[in-house]
């Protein structure tokens, strides 16, 4: 790592007593000048008892999320090397330096511990509806963003200064890694992937994990992505959908009164105009809301290059 370069490791934990001890002590080990951060959540235990007792900086966040943590996180801690991992000891620390390598080169904004290349989250996750959403996610956002990620969902990362103070956090729990992913796409950031290896959490730990709720928030998360980041084919695609249906409910009426130039059925000839009219209004939705994002990424692309002036001219005053 280059000198004088601060680093902080950021834990955000809800009732991880029993792994809590080992986490802060194996990251210790792998990088002795960091700053360990422990965000305690609300927990029931002794998780911020026993971060303080090994060393740990211990803050509480009383919203609940984990989404909510990492806003906090982000916001608070200053530093130049970012390192987010899961209180649940399943990330072994000593791949921390292959995730650290390429964000400190400037060859990434954003590194990703990637657990499922080697297989070992499927040999080790008991939870196999999990694998199927996390698969699910990650091929629809491979294909929404044309890119080859393989691992959308895992709590294992390093980012740059410049991804996390320019990252506005909105998911409030467990959406926030897919919020992550979706957000370095968009706006360009780079993304490396490193394989790891993945280990299930312990016996006697739980996961904090609801697969059905948690799944449907992410997908949730998802759609509300498609539709903020790429407006155009979002409602372009609800466009065609509302034109097929009232081209299905029309056919006949036109069939009518090509027949007999007489309209008998009406209601479906009303409803079958709305639905068309209906959907060239939110075809033009989708073209506005595609400027106006196109604009917004002006403005972010330009508010980054003052935040890359403010860094130098810090930068220079320091040495």
């Amino acid at each position: 790592m280059r000198l004088n370069m601060k680093t902080a490791v950021l834990i955000p934990c809800y009732n991880e007593e029993l792994t809590i001890e080992k986490v802060i002590k194996d990251f210790r080990k792998e990088l002795p000048d960091a700053d360990i951060y422990v965000y305690n959540n609300n927990s029931k235990d002794k998780t911020a008892e026993i971060a303080k007792r090994n060393g740990a900086i211990v803050k509480d966040e009383y919203r609940q999320g984990k989404g909510n943590v990492v806003r906090s996180m982000f916001y608070d801690i200053d530093a130049d090397i970012y390192v987010m991992v899961d209180g649940d000891d399943t990330y072994p620390a000593e791949f921390v330096h292959k995730l650290i390598e390429p964000v400190v080169n400037g060859e990434a904004d954003m590194a990703i511990g990637d657990r499922l290349s080697n297989g070992t989250y499927q040999k080790e996750n008991k939870r196999h509806f999990h694998e199927f959403g996390n698969n699910l996610v990650k091929k629809g956002i491979n294909v929404l963003f044309k890119t080859n990620l393989k691992d959308i969902m895992t709590g294992y990362r390093v980012f740059s200064k410049k991804f996390v103070k320019n990252m506005p956090v909105m998911s409030p729990k467990f959406e926030i890694e897919t919020e992550m992913s979706l957000y370095a796409l968009d706006k360009k950031f780079i993304i490396k992937e490193i394989p790891i290896i993945y280990r299930d959490r312990p016996e006697g730990s739980q996961s904090k994990l609801n697969t059905v709720s948690d799944g449907m928030k992410v997908i949730k998360t998802i759609i509300k992505m498609f539709k903020n980041y790429k407006p155009l084919q979002f409602f372009t695609i609800i466009a065609v959908i509302i034109f097929l249906i009232g081209l299905i409910v029309g056919i006949p009426v036109l069939v009518e009164y090509f027949k007999t130039q007489y309209i008998t059925k009406v209601p479906s000839a009303i409803l079958a105009s709305a639905l068309v009219t209906l959907s060239v209004i939110v075809g033009q939705c989708g073209v506005i809301l595609d400027t106006v994002v196109k604009i917004n990424r002006e403005n972010y692309e330009l508010n980054l290059l003052r935040y890359k002036q403010m860094e130098d001219l810090k930068n220079n005053d320091n040495k």
